[in-house]
Formats: structure tokens, sequence, C-alpha cells
């Protein structure tokens, strides 16, 4: 493709081809990186984020996952409405791997409060540079807004500006809106000035609407995602069918251990089987169908060495024996130590178990490798990082791996994990056919990295007019946010350093603990737990036991010093959004105090900019059964682009945080999750399901994180219903009937 030279001072680059379609390029990008958009016949290209079709279409490329949270809606929603198209003609594809589509801010929600209290620094020096395309922390929207507003405007002033050539007026005259460019009685489609317009220039000043002033802005728009979903036509990883392509499952040995023996014998006799491909701590079975190779590693059964004896016993006293360990304090305000002297002190001890991923859609990946090229359709939340672990398996370079993202059946941060993609690159390389490997629940639950285990003893002192004088949270769990940084990043030099540099302490391991509550003594400490299992990144982070801990406790200080939940956390609270949360919540629940017999708990958040108050109704049943009955929740998110979004990610937050609460406890079983299946982790049903209520306050603020938001208060609002129904306090997290 010819390149043509620079046309202005502000960077504009035009090139083109016959049937590739036209890029434009302006200095509000990085001048390191160009747009490596592809178009199809008829389709101009508009930047990094967008293209026209000659009928008219817009099709908007988005760098984030799809897996039910709406980021295929929202984000198209913002370039649309800068745009003026007509949402009906409106379609989304995932964005190519490249710079431009970094998320930085992800980079520093995932890691938070690591680097050196510095992860926005960290993510500018390696998010950008290495394509780090991330979905994670609740950022889509926070972290692209602005430049799909951008990227849209520039659109439009383009297509304005072909328009009035044509009309021979002054394109500020011009008016995009519907999907057609007017001038008094003239109008014109997008479709029809899309070449042209490629061919303008942009002006030095870009011209954004005003905020709200379009006609899709703060609209509950259809997903885009929906009707194929519906009628089957969406493509997961598990629908990709390729030529001479087979199909393989595999089986982990425990951390730590290695394969020592296998019944190849009776593998062999499985349907359709073909082969297998053995490493040192996995096996995987090829077959005609991915059942009977399911069928072959079933009857492999390996025998395994070197794997540590886990258990819940030992992964409790690795807890305890951290706890027991002097920690790192990572915050501090005021003298603790003064604080806390004398009496009135009141002090309790909470816990939370490993908690699973758990996606409907399990792990998968289809892998083709020509010897030289490999190319993977998989679900994932990072493509770089999924792209850069197969290419080190297979000891090519990066730049020979294709990664095509696909619809992901939900992921909760399993999806950030490479580990299928070179798994899969590294049998379709023993095969030399393409291969579709696909996880069985019981291999995704082995391989599962938890959510942390951890035990916090939260200690403060009341003053006599009931405040916090002081309060201390000392907190045992994995150094989870190391342990994933390493896990993907540990290839760069710098970011090795970065985390030896970190020392001990994890601050993305106890996110949350620091609470939004006015006191004038606070300490936080670490305490770095060796459970013998990998921990990850679960929806919400660390902040989903935090919360626990933290709201749960409050509760039992407002017992202490004989005040009402409610007010007494309004008393202490600095935050006001927050404040209306609560305040909000507890009318539209009907709140009675949370006195005895009520039945009734509240709970409340701050995170990723977004504020929540969780009010629960629940009681016990025979056998001391917790159930939920009812979940009222007020969310104040800042300004929404699409309220239905955000509504659909508070309720299904609400029922993700209360299936924490009361799914069944991960146990082993030599070595390995006892769980086998989805249903023997006793989810919620729909049977199962509260009454629930949703009030979105309106807030011109920036938007904040919403899909993480619902989750962190739910358990500590159950908590405290059910001890204001009973008078018995759970401190465990989940809530069985023997907790």
């Amino acid at each position: 493709m010819a390149r043509l030279p620079l046309i202005d001072r502000r960077g504009l680059l035009i090139a083109g081809g016959a049937g590739v379609g036209l890029v434009v390029a302006w200095g509000l990008w990085p001048r390191a990186y160009t747009p490596n958009l592809t178009a199809a016949p008829g389709e101009t290209i508009f930047g990094a984020w967008a293209k026209i079709g000659e009928d008219g279409h817009v099709a908007v490329a988005i760098p984030q996952a799809e897996y039910g949270q709406g980021s295929w809606t929202a984000l198209p929603q913002i370039l649309a409405d800068e745009l003026g198209a007509d949402w009906r003609t409106v379609s989304v594809e995932p964005a190519p791997l490249n710079p431009l589509y970094a998320n930085r801010l992800a980079a520093a929600e995932l890691f938070e409060g690591l680097f050196a209290g510095a992860p926005a620094a960290f993510a500018a020096r390696y998010a950008a540079p290495t394509a780090l395309m991330l979905t994670a922390g609740s950022s889509s929207l926070r972290a692209f807004e602005g430049e799909l507003r951008r990227a849209g405007a520039a659109a439009r002033v383009l297509l304005c500006k072909a328009a009035a050539k044509r009309w021979g007026v002054d394109w500020r005259a011009c008016v995009a809106d519907g999907g057609f460019v007017s001038h008094g009685g003239r109008r014109a489609r997008f479709g029809e000035l899309a070449a042209e317009a490629v061919r303008e220039a942009l002006p030095k000043t870009l011209p954004l609407r005003a905020e709200g002033s379009g006609a899709l802005a703060g609209e509950p728009l259809p997903r885009l995602d929906v009707p194929a979903k519906v009628d089957g036509s969406a493509n997961f990883a598990g629908d990709v069918r390729l030529a001479d392509m087979v199909f393989a499952a595999a089986w982990s040995a425990p951390p730590g251990g290695h394969i020592t023996g296998l019944n190849r014998a009776a593998a062999a006799k499985a349907p359709g089987f073909l082969m297998l491909v053995e490493q040192r701590d996995w096996v995987a079975a090829l077959a005609t169908t991915w059942w009977g190779a399911h069928r072959a590693v079933e009857a492999l059964a390996p025998r395994v060495s070197g794997a540590p004896a886990l258990s819940s016993k030992s992964i409790d006293a690795a807890l305890a024996r951290a706890l027991a360990t002097p920690g790192v304090r990572l915050s501090r305000r005021g003298d603790i130590e003064a604080a806390l002297r004398g009496r009135a002190r009141v002090a309790a001890e909470y816990r939370v178990g490993l908690a699973p991923h758990a996606s409907l859609e399990t792990q998968s990946a289809t892998a083709r490798f020509d010897g030289n090229r490999l190319e993977l359709w998989l679900p994932t939340l990072a493509p770089g990082l999924a792209r850069d672990a197969a290419a080190a398996a297979l000891g090519i370079a990066a730049g020979a791996v294709t990664v095509h993202p696909m619809l992901v059946g939900g992921s909760f941060g399993m999806g950030l994990e490479p580990t299928i993609a070179a798994q899969a690159a590294l049998i379709a390389r023993a095969a030399k056919r393409p291969v579709q490997l696909v996880w069985s629940r019981r291999e995704e639950l082995a391989r599962d990295p938890f959510r942390a285990p951890a035990v916090a003893r939260l200690t403060a002192r009341l003053g006599a007019n009931g405040t916090i004088l002081g309060w201390r949270a000392k907190i045992a769990t994995p150094a989870s946010g190391t342990a994933l940084a390493q896990r993907l990043f540990g290839g760069d030099p710098a970011t090795r350093a970065a985390l030896l540099a970190e020392g001990e302490g994890d601050m993305a391991a106890v996110a949350g603990a620091i609470p939004y509550y006015r006191f004038p003594a606070f300490a936080l400490d670490h305490h770095p737990a060796e459970i013998g299992l990998p921990t990850g990144y679960w929806r919400g982070g660390a902040h989903g036991y935090t919360a626990f801990f933290t709201e749960s406790f409050l509760d039992e200080l407002a017992q202490a010093a004989n005040s009402e939940p409610l007010s007494f956390r309004v008393g202490i609270t600095g935050e006001p959004r927050l404040v209306r949360c609560l305040s909000t919540a507890a009318s539209l629940g009907g709140w009675e105090g949370g006195v005895p017999g009520s039945g009734q708990g509240i709970a409340c958040h701050s995170f990723r900019g977004s504020h929540i108050a969780v009010l629960a109704e629940a009681h016990f049943e025979e056998g001391r059964v917790p159930v939920v009955d009812r979940l009222v929740a007020a969310v104040d998110c800042g300004r929404q682009i699409n309220p239905e979004l955000v509504r659909q990610q508070i309720e299904g937050g609400l029922i993700f945080g209360m299936s924490a609460a009361l799914g069944a406890p991960i146990g082993f079983e030599r070595g390995r999750p006892a769980p086998a299946r989805l249903g023997a982790l006793e989810l919620p049903t729909l049977a199962d399901t509260p009454d629930i209520t949703v009030e979105l306050i309106r807030s011109d603020a920036e938007p904040g994180g919403v899909s993480e938001l619902a989750v962190p208060p739910v358990a500590p609002a159950i908590a405290n219903a059910l001890h204001a129904a009973t008078g018995f306090r759970l401190r465990a997290l989940p809530f069985t009937a023997a907790a």
C-alpha cells in the first residue's frame, strides 16, 4: 500500500488501496502507533475506532471483551452519540491488537496499590508499549470514553466537511444526526460521504458536543450483542470449526506435582481416540469428538508425585500461622497504639474461604499452527498476554501469533490467565493439525486461581459518646496481587524489579480494607500467607472480603455503642454521595433500624469512583440454613451512558455476591478441589433469587466503575440481616448451615 505524504501539521495521514479502505490518524493519537483496522469491501476506515460502509452502517472497533457486562453496547453508544449515528445502523467488532487500545486504567486498577504506590506509572510504562489490552477493574467506560468521544467527533467533522464542500456551505453550519448530514433542506447519508470525508483535514480544535446533548447519551438503548445470543448465531470459542480439526481434553496435576504414571492402554479404547500429548504436569488426549477426548483423559487415571497435601485444614493452618507472625504495615493514621489503649475495646475475627470463578463457559481455545505461524481463537480478557504466552510456549516471536478474541461466556477474572492459550498452542504443534481444547468443569476447578482465602482480626476502641477512637485491621491472606503480576508480567525485568521493591506486603491483596469512615487513628497490617495454591483476581478483587470485614465489624461496633446501624454509619461517613446511597436504600427498603427480630441489615461501599448501599432482609430456615428474602440497592455511579446496562450489572452483582455468601465451601480431596461439577458449588438458582430493587441516583459526576460495584456489600448486608433476625453473628464466608 503506497503511503501518501503528511498533508497538515496536525499529523493527518491518509493511506489507501483498492478494496482496503482509507486510514485516518490525527495528532490525538500517539505518534509511534498507527491504526491496523481492516475494512470489508465498501467500508471506509476512520482512524482506530470506526468504519463507515457505503450502505451507511457504522462499525465500531472495541478493544474490550464482551462477557455480559455490556461493553459492546456502552462503548459504541459513546462514539455513535458524538458522531450522530442512527443506532439501528451501529455494529461492533473486536479491535485488533495494537498499543492504541492499551488499557492503562485497568492495569492500575488490577494491581491496586502495588508498584511502590504508583500503579498508573507502571501501567503507562508497560501497558502501551506491549499492547496491554485488558478488560478488568470495571474500567472500560472510564478508560475509553474520552477517546471514543474524540473519535466520533473527528468522524462527524470530516463528514460535515465533505457535505459542505458538495453544497458550497460552511461545514460548521452542517448538522450530523440520525446517520445523515444536513443543511437546510439538503441532506446526505454518512455512507455517501465517507470516502470523500477522509480526504478532509481536521481543525486545530476538535469540537465536541456538550455532554448529554446527543440523541443517544444517557438512553437505555438495546444491547448490540443480545439478538445474536438469543437466536444462537453468536459465535463463542466452542463454536469454532476448522478444516481437519480435532478435539482435546486435558488433565493437570495439583500445584507443585508431576505426573508419574498413565493408563495409556485404557485411554486408547475411548471412542475416536487419536493420540496423547504429555507434559510433566499435564496430559491431553485428542479424539475426533470432545466427548471421546474427555473419556480418554478420564481413563488415563493419572498417578502424581510431588504435590503438597492440600486440604481445608492445611489452608486454615497457613492463615493462622501468618496471622500469628508480625505483619507488614501498609497504611496508618494517627497513633493507633495510644488510641487502642484503655477500656471499651471491641475485637472480632472474620474469615473467608476460597471462591471459584465458575463461569458458565469453561476455558477453551482453538489453535492452528503451521510450523511458522500460530492462530488462536479464545475467550480472553487480555489478548496480548495470551499471544505472548502462546509464543513463549512454542519459542516463536509474538508477531507470529494471531489472536481472534471471541465472545466470553462469563469470566469474573479467570479470562486474564493465559494458561489455556499456551497449552492449546503446544497441543496443536504436537498434533500437526488444528485442535480445539476445552477444559471440563473438573479441570477448570483444578486449575482455578481462586479468590484468596483470608482471616481478619479487627480491633477498635469506642469513645464515651460512641465514636470510634481507633481501628486496627490485621489481615492474613496470600499476596494475590503480586502473584498475579508475576504470572502475567514475570518475563519483564522491570516488572520483576518493581515487585521486589514492594517488599513482602501486598496492597492489592487487602484493597478496600482502608475504611472510608472518619476516626483519628487507623492501622492496616498485611500478613502474607503461603497456602500452596495459586490465587488470582476475582470479581471485585480483595474488596469482596475486605468489605465483609469492615461492614460486619461496623455493625458490631454500633451494637456495642448502643447505636442504630444506619445512623452510626452516617455519623462517621465523610462521603456525601455514600450517605445519600445509605438514606435512599433505607427509605426504599423500609428500614426499621435493624432492631432484633427485624431481619434487616445494611452495608455500603465506595469502589472505583462509585458508591452503593445495600439493604438485605434475611432469615434462617430449619437447620440454620440462611435464606435471603429481599435486596435493595441504591447506587451513585456518576453520569450514566446507558442506565439499563447499569441496572443489569448491579442486579447481576447482587446475585453474584449472594452466591459467594451462600454457596458451598471449596474443600480438597487428594490435592484437588472437591467440587467437580457446577451443581456441586450449590450456587443460587432462580428459585433462590430474592426480590431485588435497584435505585440509580442521578449524578453529574464523572462515570465510575459498575460491573464489580454490587459484589462487596452484599455478604455483610446479609450477615447483618441474619444477626438482626436471630442475634446470631456469622463471621465466616460462605455462610453454611455449619458456619
